[in-house]
């Protein structure tokens, strides 16, 4: 047999005892970490809800459960989130020093890079104020509609950092919250019916109002719509003297989110209605139409939930 290369004559002194032992202590330690990360989002997800609704009603007393549940949704929802990248950046970081890499240096000199990237990422921090102050002063939560940044939709998630809306066509969008000046909530509290009908110069407008507001009381008493109604639909005032007709307008108050759907069928049974009596609602000239249409084409989109339309 020939004699073995020089290179391979090491003395290699392994103490494979030791080794196990090292390695079996470095996966205990490991795998109680993530057991406490794991039981600690699971108490968080299962206490915050709670925590967030008794705190919450406190606030909102008086406020409609719809709202509350809301408001109820939208922070647990957020602080669940940020609870989660705690947790996980503090299992990191405990995790390091298991496999010999000191966290201090590392955390000091994300610091740094941090530093350095903020300056560069003022968006971002404008992003996070403005969500904090949009979650605090209970400007609008999941399940609103509501229109931020240009864009019309229903809220389907929000964070710290950003809103996400659906319109009606079904598009979802990501609107960063530094983006956001003003915002408006079509559905916070309560909603409100707002439409104008127009009539012909020589309607008799006894008989118009009448016909509305018994169209008004009738959905009201309705099963279906009843229940979606806060305020009758009953004739405000004669909005003003149009062109083609008199304008006159019609108000109430819904349920949130409900306007859209109640204001459909207050339309359809006006119609029915204005048929029976006798009551006509001019058109526009072909050419006035036409520009009516594009303007109101180019309008706010609004949307609707899976039991409500506009």
């Amino acid at each position: 047999m020939p004699p073995m290369p020089p290179f391979l004559l090491l003395d290699v002194n392994i103490d494979t005892d030791q080794l196990l032992e090292d390695g079996l202590e470095t996966a205990g330690h490991i795998l109680l970490l993530l057991v406490v990360a794991l039981i600690a989002l699971w108490l968080i997800r299962h206490a915050v809800t709670p925590v967030v609704r008794v705190t919450v009603r406190e606030q909102m007393h008086g406020e409609v459960e719809s709202e509350v549940r809301k408001r109820v949704e939208t922070l647990s929802h957020v602080i669940y989130r940020t609870a989660v990248i705690v947790v996980v950046a503090l299992v990191v970081v405990s995790i390091l020093p298991e496999f010999g890499v000191s966290a201090t240096p590392m955390i000091a000199g994300l610091g740094l890079v941090g530093l350095a990237v903020g300056f560069g990422a003022q968006n971002l921090v404008r992003d996070v104020i403005n969500g904090l102050f949009i979650l605090m002063e209970n400007q609008y939560g999941k399940g609103d509609v509501v229109t931020v940044g240009g864009i019309s939709g229903l809220v389907e998630d929000i964070n710290l950092r950003r809103t996400v809306l659906r319109d009606l066509d079904g598009v979802v969008h990501f609107v960063p919250h530094s983006e956001i000046t003003t915002a408006s909530n079509f559905t916070k509290g309560f909603s409100r019916i707002n439409f104008n009908v127009r009539v012909a110069y020589d309607s008799d407008l006894d008989k118009v109002f009448a016909a509305i507001n018994r169209v008004g009381r009738e959905l009201k008493d309705d099963p279906t719509y009843g229940p979606m109604i806060r305020q009758a639909p009953e004739v405000l005032r004669v909005d003003k003297f149009g062109d083609v007709g008199i304008e006159v307008k019609v108000v109430g108050e819904t349920e949130p989110i409900e306007q859209w759907t109640v204001m459909g069928e207050m339309l359809r049974r006006l119609k029915r209605a204005f048929d029976v009596e006798g009551i006509v609602m001019p058109i526009l000239p072909t050419g006035t139409l036409a520009s009516a249409q594009q303007a109101a084409a180019q309008g706010p989109v609004r949307t609707q939930t899976n039991d409500a339309s506009q």
